[in-house]
């Protein structure tokens, strides 16, 4: 899951000050992790401990108030036992990338990414958004080409992910929406010839930059084989103490080391 928290940090300073070319310095001073990362981690925490995503979602997202969050969101974490509030918002999409990691099974990466979805997300797009993500992650891990991630998320989910980046960038804005920002995510992966690429591909779009090269970056870790050394060295560098533990016990938990 470090391919999403890394693009979190590389995307988080253009959010505000959107790109429309792929030129741009990959790392800045203030490169940070924002809401993206602390909700990949609940995430994680949650499927490692077996524990309740509202939960950990509260756990965490009260740990590091500050990290971004939208406003109907800081109001569900402060309310101990808010229901879901429906959202089709993309904050299911950006934190799901764990559940394409931890299960073996396609049925269960989708059922459980519509359950760390739904505490919060519980609209159909905001579903489709999540299991969409996941599902990318767990054929790409699988060793799924290109094509084949493509034509299986068009025909289970509707995405439209036949145009082009050069197409998509001109007219495109900020948009939170997982129906206006998951797939642009997903196509800027299936562009990218490498993980720096798809992350800047993602962010060139000019867009929601950290959440979408969240997303592109989780795929793209799972497509490549990992994350270059000098991007996963530069991420967890900025990753706060608390988070380096769920991090490392997932990877552990799957076989892997930080190393």
């Amino acid at each position: 899951m470090l391919g999403a928290i890394a693009g979190d940090m590389i995307g988080s300073v253009y959010e505000h000050h959107p790109q429309k070319n792929k030129d741009f310095p990959m790392w800045c001073e203030s490169s940070r992790f924002t809401d993206d990362t602390v909700l990949t981690v609940a995430t994680a925490h949650a499927l490692v401990t077996d524990s309740d995503y509202a939960k950990a979602y509260r756990r965490y997202g009260r740990q590091w108030p500050q990290a971004g969050y939208g406003r109907t969101f800081r109001n569900w974490l402060a309310q101990a036992d808010a229901a879901s509030y429906n959202s089709w918002g993309n904050g299911s999409a950006m934190r799901v990338s764990p559940v394409g990691w931890f299960f073996e099974d396609e049925a269960d990466v989708l059922a459980e990414a519509e359950r760390s979805a739904e505490v919060t997300h519980g609209h159909p797009e905001g579903i489709k958004g999540a299991q969409a993500v996941a599902l990318a992650i767990f054929l790409a891990r699988k060793g799924a080409s290109r094509a084949a991630i493509r034509q299986r998320l068009e025909a289970e989910f509707d995405y439209d992910l036949g145009r082009s980046l050069g197409a998509i960038r001109p007219d495109y804005g900020f948009d939170v929406s997982c129906q206006g920002s998951a797939p642009e995510s997903v196509i800027a992966f299936l562009e990218s010839a490498d993980y720096e690429d798809a992350v800047r591909n993602a962010i060139s779009l000019g867009g929601d930059a950290d959440t979408m090269a969240c997303i592109a970056g989780a795929i793209a870790e799972a497509f490549y084989g990992g994350v270059p050394e000098a991007i996963r060295g530069e991420a967890i560098r900025r990753l706060a103490p608390e988070m380096l533990e769920p991090l490392a016990l997932f990877e552990q938990r799957l076989g892997r080391d930080r190393g």
